[in-house]
């Protein structure tokens, strides 16, 4: 069982060419450093497919989200190959099917209507983020 903690570690797709990785991996990023600064902490996917020490600590000690860009979920079932349960699992493409004024393009880069989907997305993860930081975050 986890301790209480106020961090919580949001693992996107590493989905390298494909615009919904790159779309998982900006959401992270928005959440990371615009939206709860204080409470999200980033670790690598690869990271953790090779087992490196901190960041399996990190998912260890730490809810966890993962945001992944297809149904084949690789970043839900990598941190589970370390025998942690995911808080919550997302994939990035629901975003754009709930707001489709705001369709992404972009591999390595997202372009402008991208980034704003990214934004969104973010904010409306934010109640989910506090929700698993115990609701100590403002």
């Amino acid at each position: 069982m986890k301790m209480p903690t106020d961090k919580v570690v949001v693992i996107p797709c590493s989905g390298i060419g494909k615009v919904y990785g790159a779309l998982s991996r900006e959401i992270a990023y928005e959440l990371a450093e615009r939206v709860r600064p204080d409470t999200v902490l980033l670790t690598c996917l690869p990271l953790l497919m090779i087992a490196d020490e901190q960041a399996t600590q990190l998912v260890t000690e730490n809810p966890v989200i993962t945001i992944d860009g297809c149904p084949l979920g690789c970043a839900h079932k990598c941190v589970e190959s370390r025998g942690v349960e995911v808080a919550k699992t997302f994939q990035s493409i629901s975003f754009y099917v709930a707001h489709k004024d705001h369709k992404p393009e972009g591999v390595a880069e997202l372009d402008e209507t991208g980034r704003k989907l990214a934004a969104i997305a973010a904010d409306e993860l934010a109640p989910v983020v506090d929700e698993l930081a115990g609701g100590r975050v403002k």
